[in-house]
């Protein structure tokens, strides 16, 4: 893994006082904007993309000048000036890190647009960062990208030296809920010992041992359970049948892995609440289906409360799945017995994005440069 050297930033002359911050977050089909002066909202949105808008551009990457003109719309269509302290974009598949905030940076950018993965989270520090040129003393981050890299040793050894384990996972909405977990309880995320799942598009269950996630699934394209739209982890045996059948592309077998692949190639969807909607009509396929997912997820908590021996000071579930009573009420009868379960339906990606480029602009939080 590469050096990181932290850098304290400075507090700056209004000492945390009336800093403004855009943050950033594109997503496959949306990207998601949020202003804020200090810890306030001042406006926060969703703009949605459509397939045909989005088809018009051959890779992810070549939608960067259109995601970008978006953001400067919706700023101007909401009054808000182009006015700000700092822009903080969600980070992109690039080298494995250490959790924090970064300063973007050339080498950040070169190996952004020469990630080996593509997700539309590899423009968000390429808009910050050119959205912050324009901007006399203006700083662009990003913080906690989903390739944040905190694992033992022990954990990335698998059973061959060709593929050691990698970690993709939600870090930055993990982190984000510890946190808040360990402020409404009184204490430190740096003191707990917790397992985090994020229930979403794809699934990551992580263990987060005083401060620092040990161990965590590749939720986007090779392990854990399966999700409503990724594969999770698959028969070795059996997919390289299927590589060499001639039946499919290479592109098309990696969409079999994310994209096309979970409950959306079980039963054509993935959305959870008409998934339940058939099962209540008597559906009993979609009951199966769904229910080896949450087994599937129950098992794999079971399986990282092993990495803290057993001591766990509590489990979290979040990200938009954990809105669903079906799902939820399943997952806690499965593992209620392991350790305390908290819910935070949804996720708080916009607010954390914000907290760290604030608190990197004041000082209290280090940044960490890209090499």
């Amino acid at each position: 893994m590469d050096k990181l050297n932290a850098i304290p930033t400075s507090p700056s002359a209004r000492n945390g006082r009336g800093e403004k911050v855009l943050v950033i977050n594109p997503g496959s089909t949306s990207t998601k904007i949020a202003v804020y002066e200090d810890e306030v909202p001042l406006l926060v949105r969703n703009i949605r993309h459509t397939v045909e808008e989005l088809s018009a551009f051959p890779q992810v990457i070549d939608q960067f000048e259109f995601r970008k003109s978006l953001v400067l719309r919706e700023l101007e269509a909401n009054d808000i000036p182009f006015q700000f302290d700092a822009v903080i974009g969600r980070g992109g598949l690039v080298k494995p890190i250490p959790g924090g905030v970064y300063e973007v940076n050339e080498a950040m950018k070169r190996d952004t647009l020469h990630a080996m993965r593509t997700h539309a989270c590899n423009l968000g520090g390429l808009i910050a960062d050119e959205l912050a040129a324009a901007l006399p003393g203006c700083r662009a981050f990003i913080a906690d990208p989903g390739v944040v890299d905190e694992l033992e040793e022990v954990a990335r050894i698998t059973g061959s030296p060709l593929m050691p384990r990698i970690t993709i996972w939600h870090a930055l909405n993990q982190k984000a809920i510890a946190r808040r977990y360990a402020a409404e309880h009184g204490t430190r995320y740096e003191d707990l010992d917790l397992i985090v799942c994020h229930l979403g598009g794809g699934i990551s269950v992580a263990v987060h041992r005083h401060g620092r996630a040990v161990d965590a699934n590749n939720a986007l394209d090779g392990e854990g359970p399966f999700s409503p739209e990724r594969a999770g982890t698959l028969p070795a045996g059996q997919l390289i049948d299927l590589c060499f059948s001639g039946k499919f592309t290479k592109d098309e077998l990696k969409k079999r892995i994310s994209g096309r692949a979970g409950l959306t190639a079980h039963l054509g969807t993935t959305d959870i609440p008409a998934v339940i909607q058939s099962i209540e009509a008597g559906d009993d396929h979609a009951r199966l289906v769904l229910d080896a997912m949450i087994y599937n997820v129950a098992k794999s908590i079971g399986a990282a409360s092993t990495v803290l021996y057993g001591k766990v000071d509590a489990i979290l579930l979040t990200g938009g799945i954990a809105y669903s009573d079906y799902v939820i009420s399943r997952l806690r009868e499965r593992i209620s017995f392991l350790a305390p379960v908290f819910v935070y339906p949804g996720e708080d990606e916009m607010e954390a994005l914000a907290l760290n480029a604030l608190g990197a602009l004041s000082g209290e939080l280090p940044v960490q440069v890209y090499q």
